[in-house]
């Protein structure tokens, strides 16, 4: 009987298989929990992969950056996944992290500080930790170079002005914008915040190198100085 097997995708029916449906159809045509399918290639004993990746994708409310966020301990908790179908499901929702990634880079003009937002989120606002970057711009506002600062705690990070401002004139940048991430999700500009800007802002005036913004990026959100007129 089929409940004393893996529901693999060869024996479902012809409606049901996930991967004649991509290229009868194409990947358009795909749920999320069709594509995950995909990925883990069999369910348990008796849940076929699609219920079971309905299963998992409802644990997290449907939300695909949830998902991503899920440790390789968390997906195996799920019967059915184990070690190589939870490194799968990681990997490739890794690679669709860096693939939008790749894609807002391309938006190299800076003109607002939602921009500022768009390439940046992909790479820190999901982050669990801080991290502190520097873009730095040409006379055109184009993004020339861009640099991890520093990684920290949850709690905070360690900027160092000097190096920042070694890389805009190796780089020949006109200004700078600063950005870090607030993992707690909060978007309020802390005291230490401030103070760092207005070091930098200086520092940058006595060197002629203009700090536009600093921005801080959350998830779903971002706060920028200059929006919010604190410079």
């Amino acid at each position: 009987m089929m409940s004393e097997h893996n529901f693999s995708i060869k024996h479902w029916a012809e409606d049901d298989k996930p991967r004649e449906k991509l290229m009868l159809k194409g990947k358009a045509a795909l749920s999320d929990a069709e594509l995950v399918a995909i990925l883990i290639g069999s369910g348990s004993r008796n849940e076929s992969a699609v219920d079971l990746s309905k299963r998992v994708l409802a644990s997290v409310d449907n939300n695909l950056n949830a998902l991503g966020k899920l440790s390789l301990k968390q997906l195996m908790e799920f019967k059915g996944i184990g070690e190589a179908k939870a490194i799968t499901i990681a990997a490739a929702l890794e690679l669709g992290r860096r693939r939008r990634a790749e894609e807002t880079l391309e938006l190299k003009k800076i003109t607002s500080s939602k921009a500022v937002f768009e390439i940046m989120q992909p790479i820190i606002g999901e982050l669990p930790h801080e991290e502190f970057w520097v873009l730095y711009l040409n006379n055109s506002n184009k993004i020339i170079f861009k640099s991890q600062l520093s990684k920290g705690g949850i709690t905070g990070t360690v900027v160092d002005v000097r190096l920042i401002f070694k890389t805009a004139l190796e780089q020949g940048a006109i200004s700078i914008i600063l950005t870090h991430n607030h993992p707690s999700g909060k978007l309020l500009a802390s005291d230490a915040d401030k103070d760092i800007t207005k070091k930098l802002k200086m520092a940058g005036d006595q060197l002629d190198i203009k700090v536009l913004d600093h921005i801080i990026i959350t998830e779903s959100g971002y706060f920028s100085f200059q929006d919010e007129g604190i410079f």
